[in-house]
């Protein structure tokens, strides 16, 4: 077992491949005794000693009795007002009217594999022998509350999950303020907090800070978990990189209202906790009534933030996506939002569908427009019925005729939103979230649906089955274009009101878990303004996000950089687009934007029909390159091989590179690219990694037909070796590769990218 229990000692230690987890039982209290790199046994000696600090503040039954200071002393699961004065994990007012309260050890349970959470999301074995689970039971001697602690224990991976059950065991209520899923005690602040942080086009870039005392939090008040800060912090030791030093990662299963936050007190204790935000929630608790926190997903690396990577894209591919899905590459997609926006009709849906199949592209998604009366974003979302004037002969026509052309059809939802000028609100206007005192707020001009009702999740499911079962429908793209504002509910007593933002997201979490079990064969794609909804919770229910409306290619360096951070490739959806960009009115080479783009999911969002002949054929070599290392780009292991973040020479180019590396070694995908060039600037040595440094490999690049043209134009005699950094075919050992590597010379008419595979020979 990975979990055992000292009943002498009262230890348990929680054991992964490379580090072990230490919980101690003192006087019936329940205290945290390290994560460390793996040890083998456990005396004790080494442990933060208990020691009876200034002016400490202890409970009547320890008072002189043993040095115990319980405001310094590390905690598992923190309690508020019993001498801690630091951040608790748990609040909850009793019949005393405070939220006082003390956990004290009852009993606690070891068993093989993981339970489901109840109405949450969460990780997954797919058999017993892949984890052990601890439960370990608390209770509070004088209230009716009841903790039991949840660990489960991975046995191939470096991971350790957590949440916790309250229960109430008696007639009066309790009132849940806050209920962390996770809390770990580090007996030192000599880290960094990674977090991920950015805004709508502007997601999940990489914000590094060294720990100070006092409170360092990121969290969202938006009723999602948003643009601006993603559920996900990592604690980085000081002086670790991509390679070396310790990262123990925290990363939060859930879709609304987060706080992830680390605390450092006056004696320099890190204490690190991740649950549901406090802010406008509470949750009352009747006799019998049990709330379960979201999971925490916690990762420890000893060989720095590439390792901490792929261990949850590991995680996160096998035993957290689910569905036919999971395992498959992903089809290439087109998409008519930015080639057509509102303005479609069937004839120009298969005149874009007729180059799309051209090219090789496997799917077509019709965005929005094709429902209600949508011809602008005022209207009709909630009416999920064809526009039949824009669409006469309905969905059918479309599938049949993309399926015709030998295209999967997908189609676009936006379920959570209702429009004021809909068919919907005018038969139900009290369906949306909203404050009855108070006038309604818009976002795009719509309100959203009050997924804590029961009827409205009841609605939604029979009208998107009938969508969905109408025609062959392969792929769904869900979209959530605004945040809520309004979080309140007709249906609930004002004394629950401020449990309508989580009961928001157990609606949701239903809706899509009935979705799935009736439709398996579908892929469904999860957006929300782009990535303002990418989290673990929604990679749970669809396989890949949109990663963001940002479609420009050097934009979508640091988005899908800092996205890599936890989430795996196959997870990220990454779009060619037109140029100049929509988002941001640059200009870059194809080549470029397709090389970034084939870091994820692959396809393009622009009318390929207003392409000359020579774009088209770069797509369709794009095309076809890309479906054959997709599997390497999707699956492998990644490495982030050069970011701006690490340039230290005044003289080099902000260079973000990565490589994929297939789990057997036998192929790789790597790609270089710079936003500009100096003049005379220093070579960049680019080392790679992850290869079988006793093989050999082929080296072949992707330089893009329209930057060859155009080299050539003024350099006939350019050999194919001016397109990477070495000739095609040329063979050369993993072991170079790696402990020399190559010398890239970044040059502008190359377009700013370099993309080649290796091969095995």
């Amino acid at each position: 077992m990975a979990i055992t229990f000292d009943d002498e000692k009262k230890i348990f230690l929680l054991h992964t491949p490379h580090s072990t987890y230490v919980i101690r039982i003192f006087e019936g209290r329940v205290l945290h005794g390290g994560w460390v790199k793996r040890i083998k046994n456990y005396s004790g000696a080494c442990a933060m000693p208990l020691i009876d600090r200034a002016f400490a503040a202890v409970p009547e039954d320890l008072h002189g009795k043993c040095d115990f200071s319980p405001d310094t002393v590390q905690w598992e699961y923190p309690v508020a007002l019993r001498g801690d004065t630091r951040s608790p994990a748990i609040e909850v007012i009793g019949n005393g009217g405070t939220v006082e309260c003390e956990l004290l050890y009852e009993a606690h349970r070891i068993y093989k594999g993981k339970k489901a959470l109840v109405g949450l999301p969460a990780t997954y074995t797919n058999t017993d022998d892949e984890a052990d689970t601890l439960e370990i039971d608390l209770y509070d001697p004088n209230s009716a509350l009841k903790v039991t602690l949840f660990y489960t224990v991975w046995n191939t991976l470096d991971v350790i999950c957590r949440h916790s059950v309250l229960k109430n065991s008696a007639k009066d209520v309790l009132d849940v303020r806050s209920a962390m899923s996770a809390s770990v005690d580090f007996p030192h602040a000599r880290f960094s907090m990674l977090q991920l942080s950015g805004a709508h086009a502007r997601e999940r870039h990489v914000i590094m800070r060294e720990l100070v005392p006092g409170m360092q939090k990121v969290e969202s008040r938006r009723t999602a978990s948003s643009h601006q800060q993603n559920p996900f912090i990592a604690l980085v030791e000081q002086g670790a990189t991509e390679t070396h030093g310790d990262v123990f990662g925290f990363n939060l299963v859930y879709s609304g209202n987060f706080t992830a936050q680390t605390e450092v007190d006056q004696y320099g204790v890190s204490r690190v906790q991740l649950g549901i935000n406090p802010f406008n929630f509470s949750w009352k608790l009747a006799e019998g009534e049990s709330f379960t926190t979201p999971e925490t997903v916690m990762v420890y690396s000893q060989n720095g933030l590439g390792e901490m990577s792929r261990i949850y894209h590991d995680l996160y591919r096998s035993n957290l996506c689910r569905g036919e899905w999971r395992d498959k590459v992903r089809p290439i997609v087109i998409n008519n939002w930015e080639a057509t926006y509102f303005n479609f009709n069937s004839e120009k849906l298969f005149a874009l569908a007729d180059t799309a199949a051209a090219e090789g592209i496997e799917l077509f998604v019709l965005d929005d427009g094709w429902f209600g009366k949508r011809n602008n974003d005022w209207t009709s979302l909630g009416d999920w019925d064809v526009f039949t004037e824009k669409l006469p002969n309905g969905l059918s026509e479309i599938s049949e005729g993309i399926h015709a052309r030998g295209m999967l059809f997908g189609l676009w939802f936006e379920p959570e939103m209702i429009s004021p000028d809909s068919n919907l609100y005018r038969a139900h206007p009290d369906w949306c979230l909203h404050c009855t005192e108070r006038s309604r707020t818009l976002g795009r001009h719509q309100l959203v649906l009050d997924m804590s009702r029961k009827d409205v999740v009841d609605y939604l499911f029979e009208k998107l089955s009938a969508v969905l079962s109408s025609c062959k429908i392969d792929y769904v793209k869900w979209d959530f274009n605004r945040s809520p504002s309004d979080v309140g509910s007709a249906l609930l007593p004002v004394e629950k009101q401020q449990e309508v933002s989580h009961r928001f997201y157990l609606g949701l979490y239903d809706l899509l878990e009935r979705l799935n079990k009736k439709f398996p064969h579908i892929l469904f794609e999860s957006c929300s303004g782009g990535g303002g909804r990418f989290d673990p919770a929604m990679l749970y229910y669809m396989p890949q996000t949109w990663t963001s409306d940002n479609t420009d290619g050097l934009s979508r360096l640091a988005i899908q950089e800092g996205t890599s951070i936890a989430y795996p490739a196959s997870a990220m959806s990454c779009h060619v687009s037109a140029v100049p960009n929509h988002q941001v009115g640059r200009v870059t080479s194809l080549s470029l934007r397709g090389h970034v783009a084939m870091a994820g999911t692959f396809g393009y969002e622009l009318d390929l029909n207003k392409l000359s002949d020579l774009e088209k054929a770069e797509i369709k070599e794009q095309v076809a390159w890309y479906k054959d290392i997709r599997h390497t780009a999707e699956f492998g292991d990644l490495y982030r091989l050069r970011s701006p973040r690490s340039c230290t020479a005044f003289s080099e180019s902000p260079l973000f590179a990565w490589e994929s590396v297939e789990k057997d070694k036998s192929k790789a995908v790597v790609t270089a690219v710079w936003s500009f060039s100096e003049a005379n600037e220093s070579y960049d040595i680019l080392k790679l990694e992850g290869l079988d440094e006793n093989a050999n490999y082929k080296i072949k690049s992707l330089a893009g037909l329209s930057i060859k043209m155009l080299v050539r134009q003024f350099f006939p005699s350019a050999p194919d070796s001016e397109f990477c950094v070495v000739a095609d075919d040329t063979v050369i050992s993993g072991e170079e590769l790696m402990n020399i590597g190559l010398c890239i010379i970044n040059r502008t008419n190359y377009g700013g990218s370099l993309h080649f595979k290796l091969e095995r020979v």
